[in-house]
């Protein structure tokens, strides 16, 4: 099958693709977009997770075994979300790449001051995060999230496969019309990994000094970056 290693695709090209599979992927099973997504981007294609959960890495490695997937370690991240990727690591048939800020911690204050992430959470996230899966990912022509539309209002619109300008990329979400129903559902049939945090008051998982608990009734992103009007970390937009 040919794929676009085959035939080098210009970026106009790539955003034409993205947009058609979107609105002809959007009823698709989630096994049936990703397996669009190995079969037209072979090894240029690659999962990234916050390892919250291994949901899409394991939907993914059953279409692509040994699929890379990405992991962001920024340095302030929970024991448990460390502990998350090296279970997925050793438990499932997945190739996990870690990726580091050019910066280590330590570093980053005395340049910039300690607690950058109280001061200015928009560039502590530019620098530990948005940066560092830029260069990461500059081996893959997409790369696949677990953005669910369900999670919060700035996700609402997610399109199963999607254009990212910002890196000139294909960007799939394969299970962008999930509640937190199936995903909960597919991870009791298939046993499939999740971050211990979920199961201790936390919604969704980030770093440490930036993520609390949520109270009953809150939606799953709020407890990040509580108290301030920032809901992103740049990565989606």
């Amino acid at each position: 099958m040919t794929t676009t290693q085959d035939v080098r695709l210009t970026a106009g090209e790539l955003k034409a693709l993205a947009e058609q599979a979107g609105r002809d992927l959007e009823d698709a099973s989630a096994p049936d977009i990703l397996r669009w997504a190995v079969d037209t981007f072979g090894k240029e294609f690659a999962v990234t997770s916050s390892m919250e959960d291994a949901v899409v890495a394991h939907l993914a490695s059953r279409v692509l075994p040994g699929v890379d997937v990405v992991f962001l370690d920024t340095g302030y991240h929970f024991e448990e979300t460390i502990g998350t990727r090296d279970a997925v690591e050793a438990v499932m048939d997945v190739n996990v790449i870690t990726l580091t800020p050019r910066q280590s911690v330590a570093e980053q204050d005395a340049e910039y001051g300690p607690k950058l992430h109280d001061r200015d959470p928009d560039l502590c996230c530019a620098l530990r995060k948005v940066k560092p899966l830029e260069e990461g990912l500059t081996a893959y022509t997409a790369w696949a999230t677990g953005l669910r539309r369900d999670e919060s209002p700035t996700r609402a619109n997610t399109p199963v496969v999607g254009w990212d300008e910002k890196r000139q990329k294909v960007k799939v979400s394969p299970i962008a019309r999930w509640t937190q129903d199936d995903v909960d559902a597919y991870v009791a049939e298939h046993g499939v990994l999740t971050n211990p945090l979920l199961m201790d008051g936390y919604a969704s998982v980030g770093c440490a000094p930036c993520t609390r608990r949520v109270a009953e009734g809150e939606d799953a992103r709020a407890g990040r970056w509580a108290g301030r009007g920032k809901t992103e970390c740049g990565l989606h937009g």
